[in-house]
C-alpha cells in the first residue's frame, strides 16, 4: 500500500500573508495545496492520501477538496506544535488507514506543487527496493559548513546534494523513529531524512526536478505562476 502524507500546519510568516496561511494561496483560482494533491491523487500508484492542517482550516480544506474533484484523500487530522508533531499526526492516521498492512509513506509538504507523476513513482519503487528515498537536487553553489572551533569546511559541490521532498519510508520504520522521538522528549528534528539518520537508518537518494521548491516567499509563488503557466502553454500548444 502507497500511502501519501502531506503535512499543511504551517502558519506561513515568511509569505507575509495576513488573510490566510500559504498553503491556501489561490493561483487561478486553485489553493497551492489543491495542486499539491492532485499530484498524488492523479498518480496510479497511490492509494491514500492524508493530510496535517492547521486545524481552523480543516473545514477549509474539506472544502476545497469537494470542489476540485480530490478522490484519495481518506483523513485529515490536525498539525501539531511543530513541523515533526505534525508529521507524527499524519503518521499516526496512514498507519490507521493502512489497518497492519506493509505501506511506504510519502512525507511531502503542501507547498511542494512541483514535483512530477515520475518523482513520485521513483519514490516508491526505492522504498520498495532499499527501505527509504530522500529526492534531493544537485548543489548549484557552495556550501560552507562552520565548525565547532570556529574553522571552516567546504565539501566538495560534486558530492553536495540538498534534500527535499518527497522523504518516503516504511511506514513501519518512519512512525518508529517518530515515537522514539517522542520518548525522549524530542520534537526539534527539522525534517525526516534528518530524524531517520539521527537513528541510524540507512538512506537513499534519488534525483528529482531543480523546480521542485518550497512556496516559502513571495518570490517562490511568482517561480510557481511562472511554472503554472508553462504548464498550461505545454498543454494548448503542444510545446
Amino acid at each position: 500500500m502507497n500511502i501519501a502524507a502531506i503535512f499543511a500546519g504551517g502558519s506561513g510568516v515568511r509569505m507575509h500573508t495576513k488573510s490566510r496561511p500559504k498553503q491556501f494561496l489561490e493561483l487561478n483560482g486553485k489553493p497551492i495545496i489543491i495542486y499539491t494533491l492532485e499530484l498524488f491523487d492523479n498518480h496510479p500508484e497511490v492509494d491514500a492520501i492524508v493530510v496535517a492542517c492547521i486545524e481552523a482550516w480543516i473545514p477549509f480544506l474539506k472544502k476545497m477538496i469537494r470542489k476540485f474533484e480530490i478522490n484519495k484523500v481518506v483523513g485529515i487530522v490536525p498539525g501539531g506544535t511543530t513541523g515533526q508533531d505534525s508529521i507524527f499526526n499524519a503518521l499516526v492516521e496512514a498507519e490507521r488507514v493502512a489497518g497492519g498492512k506493509e505501506a511506504t509513506v510519502m512525507i511531502h509538504d503542501g507547498v511542494r506543487p512541483l514535483i512530477t507523476e515520475q518523482t513520485i513513482s521513483d519514490n516508491i519503487k526505492t522504498v520498495k527496493e532499499f527501505g527509504s528515498c530522500i529526492t534531493c537536487v544537485p548543489a548549484t553553489e557552495t556550501f560552507v559548513v562552520e565548525q565547532g572551533d570556529g574553522s571552516l569546511e567546504i565539501p566538495e559541490r560534486a558530492n553536495s546534494l540538498i534534500a527535499r521532498a518527497p522523504q518516503s519510508f516504511a511506514l513501519r520504520d518512519i512512525i518508529s523513529a517518530h515515537r522514539r522521538a517522542i520518548d525522549e522528549g524530542r520534537h526539534d528534528f527539522i525534517d525526516s531524512c534528518t530524524m531517520m539518520s539521527h537513528y541510524g537508518y540507512q538512506l537513499k537518494t534519488i534525483i528529482g526536478p531543480m523546480e521542485n521548491i518550497k512556496i516559502t516567499t513571495p518570490t517562490d509563488f511568482f517561480v510557481l505562476r511562472a511554472m503554472v503557466e508553462v504548464h498550461e502553454n505545454q498543454q494548448i500548444f503542444g510545446l
